[in-house]
């Protein structure tokens, strides 16, 4: 089979046998965040990763039949790719008909030198990266490929680890690059949805290849990466259970929150600031 039909026949799959697992939900999302709108020109990530081939994929179709005029421009980082890597992230892109503008930084190099949340430094970096490069080829938005299951993992790092709650957002504006917004178009897509339609394909694609990572096994979103493969044995719809909880919070119902990034939290105890001290005056006189 040619690559041409090969990847015609990917396109199919992709809108028939997997439209109610992949395209429908990237549709819903695209639509329901405005996601593409026209006039766009975005930065489609590729690392040579399942989740970003299939979001190249995506994006290549979405381009194709949509009626919106935007333009999609493909980008890949070598943070410090051996040769076999690298070149797999190019068959990656080979073979799902895009050819990837490609730059070299340094990050894994820097990375080793970390010795906490070295996983956390290397995405801040990596964006930065992107979001740079990005605008110097003209374009407003980056597109990664962030899946749901990495938004439920995420909102339990942020409990678990970080004691606060967090979100990772289906779009958001970048605070460094003035007019430049991230988008994650794969957000309502889940991870095992990816997964199959990657062995449909027989891509060879590259998991992390950053040394660290593999050394601690993965650090703590592999831990809880772990945790909710166990609870949604028990419980089938914990993934979208915990996504909720982001669209359903009652301020009535937590003890503070923060109005923006940054900003001094808001206790639930102002709605009695009209009781003043008096409270704190009486059991003062008891010790």
């Amino acid at each position: 089979m040619s690559e041409t039909s090969r990847r015609d026949e990917m396109e199919h799959a992709l809108t028939t046998r997997f439209r109610k697992q992949i395209w429908s939900p990237f549709l819903s999302a695209v639509r329901r965040y405005q996601m593409a709108l026209p006039g766009d020109r975005i930065a489609v990530c590729l690392s040579g990763g399942k989740d970003s081939l299939l979001l190249a994929k995506c994006m290549q179709t979405l381009k194709k039949y949509s009626s919106v005029p935007f333009e999609v421009v493909y980008l890949s980082m070598d943070p410090g790719y051996s040769a076999e890597n690298h070149q797999i992230m190019m068959d990656c892109a080979r073979a799902v008909g895009v050819v990837p503008e490609v730059f070299k930084t340094d990050i894994y190099k820097i990375v080793e030198g970390v010795a906490n949340s070295p996983c956390h430094v290397c995405a801040a970096m990596r964006r930065g990266y992107l979001y740079k490069e990005a605008k110097k080829r003209g374009c407003n938005k980056i597109a990664l490929g962030h899946h749901r299951d990495d938004v439920a993992e995420t909102i339990l790092l942020s409990i678990l680890y970080g004691g606060q709650f967090k979100t990772m957002m289906p779009r958001l504006k970048s605070e460094n690059y003035e007019g430049m917004e991230l988008i994650r178009p794969l957000y309502l897509v889940r991870e095992k949805a990816i997964i199959n339609w990657l062995d449909s394909t027989d891509i060879t694609t590259t998991s992390c290849a950053c040394r660290v990572t593999r050394s601690i096994d993965g650090g703590k979103r592999a831990r809880v990466k772990r945790l909710l493969k166990e609870l949604e044995h028990e419980q089938s719809n914990i993934i979208d259970n915990i996504i909720a909880s982001s669209a359903n919070v009652n301020l009535a119902t937590v003890l503070s929150y923060r109005d923006g990034e940054g900003a001094p939290p808001i206790s639930f105890m102002a709605q009695f600031s009209d009781e003043g001290d008096t409270g704190m005056i009486v059991f003062d006189r008891l010790f």
